[in-house]
C-alpha cells in the first residue's frame, strides 16, 4: 500500500515540476521582447514605436487567445490543446530566428504570445489531476512563473544579444519552446474521453475585437494625443463588448460563462487583479527604466542592459519565495489577508523608492520587495477566483483572470510612460528625478483600492453552480 502511495506521490511530483517548467519557459518566451526592443529597432531599421510591437503583440495574442484556449482545453481535449498551442509557439520561435523581414518577426512574436495564454490550461491540469494540497501549491507556482521568468530571461537574453546578436537572443526562446513542447508531450496525462467542446465562434470574434480595441488604446499612448480617435476606439470597443455580453448570456455554449463570473467573489477577484496589475506594472516599469538612466542625468545608475537585467534577479527570487510562501500564509491568515499583505508590501516598495532612490542598494531592495508583492498577488489570485468553480470551467475562468491581469499591466505600462513624458522638460530627453518619485506615488491608490476590494469581501465557500 505504501509503495503504491509512493509511486503516486512521485508521479504527482513529476507532473507538478513539468507544469511549472512549461509555464516558466512560456513566461521567458512571452517577456523576451522587452530587452530586445532597441536591438530590433537598430538591427532591422524600424522605429522604436514599431519595435515596441514585438512586445505588445504577444500581450494582444495572449489576452485574446486565453478564453478560446480555455474552452478548447476543457475536459477531454485539454492535452491536445496544450500540445497544439506549444507547437504553434515553437513555430513562432522559428520565425523569430530565421533572417526574415520585420513582418515575419511580428507574426512569430504573435504566435509566441500563445505561451502566455496556455498558463490557464496548465493550472486546469493541476486542479484536475493533482491532490488538493499539491494542486494548491502548484497553481501558486504557476501563477508566479511570469515573475520568475522575467528575472531568468532578461539577463540571459540581454547577454546573448550583446555576445551573438538579435537572432541568437530570440533563439533562446525558440530553444525553450521546443523543450516545453517535449516536456508536455512526455508528462501531460491523458484525459477521460468525452464530448467535443463547442466553440462560440461569434463570441470569440467579438471578444477579440473588443479586447483588441481596448488594449490598443492602452498600449499606444500616442493615440491619446488625438482624444477623438482614442475616444472613438474606446466607445466602439465598449459597444462590441456589450454586444458580446448580451450574446454570451443567451447562448447555450458560451465562450465565457458570464453568470458564473458574475458571482461576487469572482467579480471582485478579477477587478482586484486588474487594479493591482496597474499599480504593480507601473512600479516595475519605473524601476527598470530608472536603473538604466544614462550619465547625462543627475540621478539613476547607468546600468547597461545585462546589468539592468541582473538587477531584476532579486525581483524574481523574492517572487519565487512569495509563491512558495502563499500556501502557508493562506493556512495562517486566509486568502484575502494574504492578498492584502502582498499589496501592502508593494506600497512599502513604492515608498522606499520615493524616499531613497539615490541609493542603488535601496532601489534594489525596492525591486526585491516589489517581486515579493507581485509573486504574492499573482499566487493568491487563482485561489480567490476559483472558489466553488466547477472543474470543467477552471480554464475558462482563469483565462478571464489572465485577461484582467494583462489589461491591468498594460494600463500600468502606459501610465508609466505617460507620467514620465509629462515630467520631461521641453527640449530634454530624460524626465526629472522628481517625475519618477511622483509617478511611483501614483501607484499607491491603485494598490490600496485593490487591497480594499479583497479585504472587504465576504468568504465564499459554497460551491458555485455553472449555468448557461
Amino acid at each position: 500500500m505504501s509503495a503504491r502511495v509512493d509511486v503516486s506521490s512521485d508521479a504527482d511530483r513529476r507532473l507538478s515540476v513539468a507544469l511549472v517548467s512549461t509555464a516558466l519557459a512560456g513566461a521567458v518566451i512571452g517577456s523576451a521582447g522587452a530587452p530586445l526592443i532597441t536591438a530590433v529597432a537598430t538591427g532591422m531599421h524600424v522605429s522604436l514605436g514599431a519595435a515596441q510591437w514585438t512586445l505588445t503583440v504577444t500581450l494582444f495574442v495572449g489576452a485574446i487567445a486565453g478564453p478560446v484556449l480555455g474552452r478548447l482545453g476543457s475536459g477531454p481535449y485539454r492535452r491536445a490543446t496544450i500540445l497544439a498551442t506549444l507547437a504553434l509557439v515553437t513555430l513562432g520561435g522559428l520565425l523569430t530566428v530565421l533572417p526574415l523581414p520585420f513582418a515575419a518577426l511580428l507574426i512569430g512574436r504573435g504566435l509566441q504570445g500563445l505561451a502566455v495564454a496556455v498558463s490557464a490550461l496548465l493550472m486546469s491540469v493541476a486542479r484536475t489531476h493533482l491532490p488538493a494540497e499539491r494542486s494548491t501549491s502548484t497553481i501558486a507556482a504557476l501563477s508566479v512563473a511570469s515573475t520568475v521568468g522575467i528575472g531568468v530571461g532578461y539577463p540571459v537574453i540581454s547577454l546573448l544579444d550583446q555576445l551573438a546578436g538579435l537572432r541568437a537572443a530570440y533563439g533562446f526562446g525558440f530553444l525553450l519552446s521546443g523543450v516545453a513542447l517535449a516536456i508536455a508531450w512526455r508528462t501531460l496525462p491523458a484525459e477521460v474521453p468525452g464530448e467535443r467542446p463547442r466553440i462560440d465562434v461569434t463570441g470569440a470574434l467579438l471578444l477579440a475585437l473588443g479586447t483588441l480595441g481596448l488594449l490598443l488604446v492602452i498600449a499606444e499612448p500616442a493615440l491619446w494625443a488625438a482624444p477623438g480617435v482614442a475616444g472613438g476606439i474606446l466607445a466602439g470597443s465598449g459597444a462590441i463588448l456589450a454586444i458580446w455580453a448580451f450574446i454570451e448570456l443567451r447562448t447555450k455554449t458560451p465562450l465565457v460563462n458570464l453568470r458564473l463570473l458574475g458571482q461576487e467573489h469572482i467579480l471582485r477577484a478579477n477587478l482586484a487583479i486588474l487594479v493591482a496589475g496597474t499599480g504593480l506594472y507601473l512600479l516595475f516599469s519605473l524601476f527598470t527604466r530608472y536603473v538604466q538612466t544614462p550619465a547625462d542625468a543627475d540621478y539613476g545608475f547607468m546600468l547597461p542592459g545585462v546589468a539592468a537585467g541582473a538587477a531584476l534577479i532579486p525581483f524574481s527570487l523574492l517572487g519565487f519565495v512569495a509563491g512558495k510562501s502563499v500556501p502557508q500564509l493562506i493556512a495562517r491568515i486566509a486568502e484575502r489577508w494574504t492578498y492584502t499583505l502582498s499589496a501592502a508590501i508593494a506600497i512599502a516598495s513604492a515608498l522606499l523608492f520615493a524616499a531613497c532612490n539615490q541609493s542603488l542598494l535601496a532601489v534594489l531592495a525596492a525591486i526585491a520587495r516589489l517581486g515579493f508583492a507581485v509573486g504574492g498577488v499573482f499566487a493568491v489570485s487563482p485561489k480567490l477566483v476559483l472558489v466553488g468553480v466547477p472543474h470543467d470551467e477552471t480554464a475558462s475562468v482563469l483565462s478571464i483572470n489572465q485577461i484582467a491581469r494583462s489589461i491591468g499591466m498594460s494600463i500600468g505600462s502606459a501610465v508609466a510612460g505617460f507620467l514620465l513624458a509629462t515630467a520631461t522638460p521641453d527640449g530634454a530627453v530624460l524626465p526629472t528625478r522628481n517625475g519618477y518619485i511622483t509617478a511611483a506615488l501614483w501607484a499607491l491608490p491603485a494598490l490600496a483600492v485593490s487591497a480594499f476590494i479583497i479585504a472587504t469581501q465576504r468568504s465564499a465557500r459554497q460551491p458555485v453552480r455553472a449555468s448557461s
